[in-house]
């Protein structure tokens, strides 16, 4: 179908294992990984309270977007902190998204500066882990379905990883 993307999952080892599905699904799988990691993470902190899975789930949206939207944007206004400080603002960022997350979703709360810090942190560490499991580990190429005889659209392209390079 025209418009629709595919995605390929590729093991950086031997052999080929794919994950192919609409981006959508894969989106949303990420989603509900986020959700998970926010309730993983709530379960270690008592200073971060999910109330039920629902709002866990709206609270990984609502950070998502941050991410999305507001991140670089905090991100580039506070570049020269982060190189000053080798890096380590961007925790003070991460945090900043968990908290105003937890302010705009009644059921999701953080309670103070080192649990928010530490709890964006645990999310991250989480989330990446989950990604990894459920994910297939691999590398990540958006492409456009195949049209017709095998061949690509115009303007697309495949990507395979083959040792250490890029095809």
């Amino acid at each position: 179908m025209a418009g629709q993307f595919r995605v390929k999952y590729y093991r950086t080892g031997g052999h080929n294992a794919q994950f192919q599905g609409d981006g959508c699904l894969v989106l949303l799988l990420r989603w509900l990984v986020l959700s998970i990691s926010v309730v993983i993470v709530a379960s270690i902190f008592s200073s971060i309270e999910v109330v039920n899975f629902a709002s866990a789930f709206l609270a990984a949206a609502v950070i998502g977007i941050l991410n999305i939207f507001l991140r670089p944007l905090l991100f580039l206004l506070t570049l020269p902190v982060n190189i000053m400080t080798f890096g380590l603002f961007t925790f003070l960022i991460n945090a900043l998204m968990l908290k105003i997350a937890s302010g705009l979703i009644s059921g999701f709360s953080v309670q103070g500066f080192w649990s928010t810090v530490f709890g964006a942190a645990a999310i991250s560490i989480v989330n990446s882990l989950l990604n990894l499991l459920f994910m297939n580990s691999g590398r990540t190429v958006f492409f456009r379905s195949r049209s017709g005889a095998g061949g690509f659209k115009e303007n697309e392209i495949e990507l395979k990883k083959r040792g250490d390079r890029w095809e």
